[in-house]
């Protein structure tokens, strides 16, 4: 059986996460989120523009300051990364998520018109001062990834990747063999298999993945853990 669980930088984490791409702030989702670190949940996935800040900011009211042990992922530079627009974004997300030290902060995707290395300079400086722990980029190939080392340590990739949809198979390896935590966004999306079948196909796709499947359901987030059993 595939192990329970992944190492990022120095958190163990169970290979189950949750995805928060249609978060708002409500009492329920904020209710939502305590019963899932509750239920087990380590990963809580986020970024600077999902829902528009609220998914950050329902974060941020319903666990901060956030225990040991879970990691609250958010992501900039989506709309454009150059640096300044990086700076204010990663600004923004301390205040709504509530803490002075992000536990990952990814790249959310390279920009086409600012060279990965400006981008990555600037998240490596607020990992400098300490509020960034983690640095993880998304939306790459391995030539990015492998550009974006030479900048600063990257310990998270976060790519499309699912039963459905293998396009990255070389980043999932890639990943693997150099210590990095492969996180596959949409892992459910276009899959036929019931979703423990299909998460369960991921974990056993390589020890370095975590998927982070979305649900606003208590009972299918239990159900989505299950396929660590």
């Amino acid at each position: 059986m595939a192990n329970r669980t992944v190492t990022l930088g120095d958190v163990e984490l169970p290979r189950i996460g949750l995805g928060t791409n249609r978060l708002t702030n409500t009492p329920e989702n904020v209710a939502f989120l305590q019963a899932a670190v509750d239920a087990g949940v380590r990963m809580i996935d986020t970024a600077h523009l999902y829902t528009g800040g609220e998914s950050e900011k329902t974060i941020g009211a319903a666990l901060a300051p956030f225990a040991d042990g879970l990691v609250v992922a958010t992501k900039g530079g989506h709309g454009g990364a150059k640096p300044d627009v990086l700076r204010g974004e990663i600004e923004e997300s301390l205040r709504r998520l509530r803490t002075d030290e992000i536990a990952l902060y990814y790249l959310h995707r390279v920009d086409p018109e600012t060279p990965i290395e400006e981008s990555l300079s600037v998240i490596a400086e607020y990992r400098e001062q300490g509020a960034i722990r983690q640095v993880g980029v998304s939306q790459v190939t391995v030539d990015q990834i492998e550009r974006a080392r030479q900048v600063v340590p990257v310990a998270a990739v976060q790519n499309h990747y699912s039963l459905s949809e293998q396009e990255h198979d070389d980043v999932v390896d890639y990943c693997a063999e150099h210590g990095i935590v492969f996180v596959p966004f949409f892992p459910l999306r276009g899959v036929d298999e019931p979703a423990p079948v299909a998460l369960a196909w991921l974990l056993e796709r390589s020890p370095a993945t975590l998927p982070i499947p979305g649900t606003l359901s208590l009972e299918h987030l239990k159900e989505n853990l299950g396929a660590l059993d």
